[in-house]
């Protein structure tokens, strides 16, 4: 065969391989474990080839979205059983570290929802099994990929000199009563911590303060936080369950960052489509989208980084990295620690 020919028939047996999609399992089927499930099974990328969860119940119920995908309730057997060459974690916190270590052990590429866990010693128990690029565990941060924050990204990039971050999150007041003894500064507040992060490309601050407002039960329902850089930066954050129940499902989002001469600010939730009938509705409180034309938004272009990384292309961005979430995780227990028990 003429070298030139050998050539092109290497070129095209290359860009097969480079292009066969990466096999994923998902491990938890909650809301965002399905919303996960369905983005890889919508993604040309990917391929799902395995889900787990606790209850068979679970597996069940999903079942009709995923038909031929086998599901497992132990993750053992479906490590070993499975051809899952990367893995999604997006159970319950609690179980988070337990499950990737094993995961990581077997070594597997891991997507892991945050937080890592609700224990910062925990957590840093992942790093003896953590490769130093953070090339074999990547944190679940969808906001990092929304389009909004991405053009926000580059803005700062572009234009520089920050002098003042400002994040508004808040969630709707029925939370309190749903979810009681959850912090709006753990469970809401995390979000707007990981991105000013980026944005201040990880340099680490030097000033903490927060404050908490909490109901008449004692339950907390506002956090206040403020933090200073060494570059001189101020960020503030409000986020709470205290939106009530004419407003977005998903309560509303906004940040502003101001600089010297100028100024950004984005509101990427809800998304700006609105519908009415007898009342009014926000259908798409978050860039995320999967059926059966495909997947789109920000969960779909998360996933395809991981699968890019998977693949050795890319590495994990910032704000996604293993220590981005341990400094995230260690400004949490510092804004915790400025606030008085009760």
């Amino acid at each position: 065969m003429p070298a030139s020919k050998f050539l092109n028939c290497t070129k095209r047996l290359n860009v097969k391989i480079n292009s066969d999609p990466v096999k994923i399992g998902v491990v938890g089927l909650g809301r965002f474990g399905r919303l996960h499930s369905v983005t890889v099974a919508g993604l040309a990328e990917t391929e799902l080839v395995a889900l787990v969860a606790r209850r068979v119940e679970s597996l069940r119920a999903i079942a009709a979205e995923h038909p031929g995908v086998p599901g497992w309730t132990s993750l053992d057997q479906a490590i070993h059983e499975s051809s899952a060459e990367a893995w999604v974690v997006a159970c319950t916190t609690a179980a988070h570290v337990d499950v990737t270590k094993r995961l990581l052990a077997a070594g597997k590429k891991v997507l892991l929802e945050k937080p890592i866990s609700e224990s910062l010693e925990e957590a840093r128990s992942l790093a003896p099994l953590v490769a130093p690029d953070s090339s074999n565990l990547m944190l679940g941060h969808i906001v990092l990929f929304n389009s909004e924050f991405q053009q926000l990204r580059d803005e700062v990039r572009r234009r520089g000199s920050i002098s003042y971050i400002d994040c508004v999150r808040h969630r709707p007041s029925t939370i309190v009563a749903q979810f009681p003894g959850e912090n709006p500064l753990h469970a809401v507040m995390v979000h707007d911590l990981y991105a000013t992060q980026v944005l201040v490309d990880r340099e680490e601050p030097t000033t903490f303060n927060a404050q908490y407002h909490r109901t008449k039960n004692g339950e907390i329902d506002l956090a206040l936080a403020q933090m200073k850089w060494p570059s001189g930066i101020v960020a503030s954050f409000a986020a709470s369950y205290l939106t009530p129940s004419g407003m977005p499902p998903r309560g509303f989002d906004r940040t502003e960052v101001f600089g010297d001469g100028w100024c950004a600010r984005i509101s990427p939730n809800p998304r700006p489509i609105e519908v009415w009938d007898t009342q009014a509705s926000w259908p798409l409180a978050l860039e995320i989208r999967a059926g059966a034309l495909g997947s789109t938004g920000m969960m779909a272009e998360e996933l395809r980084h991981f699968c890019q990384v998977v693949r050795g292309r890319l590495p994990v961005p910032i704000g996604a990295t293993y220590s981005d979430a341990i400094q995230v995780q260690e400004w949490m227990e510092k804004l915790t620690s400025c606030t008085p028990a009760s």
